[in-house]
């Protein structure tokens, strides 16, 4: 996910939206981890379901969603400081601005994950994950990396893992890290579209935008792409006063039309990981995506993007919701919501797993047809009552570490990221230079 950008009053909500998404993103991997049947809409074909298996009550167990979130607001938030400079006609100071930013978006994507691929090397190198190896669990014993067999190769592992990281999204130390070569290029997509389009007009400007918008959906880049313009587009209209004036004249239009969008979004944001046909929701879900997906598309994407998209475009018109966002706990989640990705897997994998599996006892499997002892199952977890208590202390502990990360690495990562833009940057680009993160 995005990197949090310096904060600005009148895109408070979007931090209180990034908070949550970071928290389902944690969730929805607990649930891989602890409760897989969950992905599924039903606990067979046709068979029944538990409470979050069910539209809407799904959306608290799934995380795909939450990476369409982070793509809506890089481009919304990204976008909206210049194209108010646009339109107050400092078109070149928006593009300096652009210039700058676009530079600076590679060290805090890139700084801060090196960092928690670091760490991981060295707890994997250390033993931190061998429990996460035989866990009764296939997301942790699937995503926790394996310790190298010399010095030499572990080396050489944490080489490779940090090229492919931004190659291809393979993270042999951090698979969760897969995503952040997308949300980087999405980054550069907006400071792309946005040097193209700083000088046309409003209106046509949010023409070419929906044209975008269109042509990434047709050309299937649900991950980011079409709701990385999403986000550029809704951040013009924010701003755009025969909008904002129509809404303000229209307050029933505006209540009806944004709820309408915010249940909508929900509803979309359900849909199963998989297995679709289970369930009837979910099939007539699958059989409507026909219609209006790209052919061979992978709905699982679509869906939570179209989900996403309609939930910021509700909420940005509902003065309600953005409230509630804006309240400062959401924010303060929000504000973390960097560090959150960046950690949580690693933590999952070691400390959650060593909690709930540790202090089990691998089950004996008994002998083979001749005669030779097998191999024991995996490590069971552990009773009800510990899982009830150690997963509440998870999310304070996690929060706890990213909030250290936030006083303590993000600023490291930020001088560094500055430093390196004053070693390189032009004097008279450097006259007017940027706050650092608190």
């Amino acid at each position: 996910m995005a990197p949090p950008p310096s904060p600005k009053r009148d895109v408070v909500w979007l931090d209180g939206l990034r908070g949550i998404a970071s928290v389902l993103v944690v969730t929805a991997h607990i649930c891989r981890s602890l409760a897989p049947h969950l992905v599924a809409p039903s606990m067979s074909d046709r068979g029944p379901a538990t409470l979050f298996q069910l539209p809407f009550f799904r959306c608290f167990v799934m995380g795909r969603a939450s990476v369409a979130v982070f793509a809506l607001v890089t481009g919304y938030i990204n976008s909206l400081g210049p194209l108010k400079k646009s339109r107050a006609g400092s078109a070149d100071a928006a593009l300096t601005g652009i210039a700058r930013s676009a530079f600076r978006r590679f060290g805090r994507f890139m700084i801060p994950a090196i960092v928690a691929t670091l760490i991981s090397w060295l707890a994997c190198q250390f033993g931190a994950y061998k429990i996460a190896h035989i866990a009764d669990s296939q997301w942790i014993r699937d995503s926790s990396p394996r310790d190298s067999t010399s010095f030499a190769g572990a080396v050489n592992d944490l080489f490779t893992s940090l090229v492919t990281t931004w190659v291809d999204g393979g993270n042999e130390y951090d698979k969760i890290q897969w995503t952040l070569t997308y949300l980087l290029k999405g980054s550069m997509m907006t400071y792309l579209s946005l040097l193209a389009l700083i000088y046309v007009k409003p209106r046509w400007r949010m023409l070419i935008l929906v044209g975008m918008f269109l042509f990434k959906w047709r050309s299937g880049d649900a991950l980011v792409g079409f709701n990385v313009y999403c986000g550029i587009l809704l951040a013009e209209v924010s701003i755009d006063p025969d909008v904002v004036n129509f809404m303000s004249e229209h307050p029933w239009f505006q209540a009806v039309t944004s709820s309408s969008l915010i249940i909508l979004g929900f509803f979309f944001c359900s849909y199963p990981e998989e297995h679709p046909e289970w369930a009837s929701w979910s099939r007539k879900m699958q059989d409507f995506g026909r219609l209006i997906f790209p052919h061979d598309s992978e709905y699982a994407r679509f869906y939570p993007g179209m989900g996403a998209d309609a939930l910021a475009t509700g909420i940005m018109f509902n003065p309600t919701a953005k409230t509630v966002l804006s309240h400062r706990f959401l924010c303060y989640m929000g504000r973390l919501s960097w560090p959150v990705y960046l950690i949580h897997a690693p933590l999952i994998q070691t400390v959650l797993t060593w909690v709930l599996f540790g202090a089990s006892v691998r089950p004996s499997r008994g002998k083979d047809e001749n005669g030779n002892e097998m191999p024991p199952g995996y490590l069971p977890l552990a009773k009800p009552w510990v899982v009830m208590f150690a997963i509440p202390l998870f999310y304070v502990f996690l929060y706890r570490a990213a909030d250290l990360w936030q006083r303590y690495v993000d600023p490291w990562c930020g001088r560094v990221t500055q430093h390196f833009e004053d070693l390189v940057f032009r004097d008279d680009a450097k006259a007017e230079k940027p706050q650092l993160p608190s």
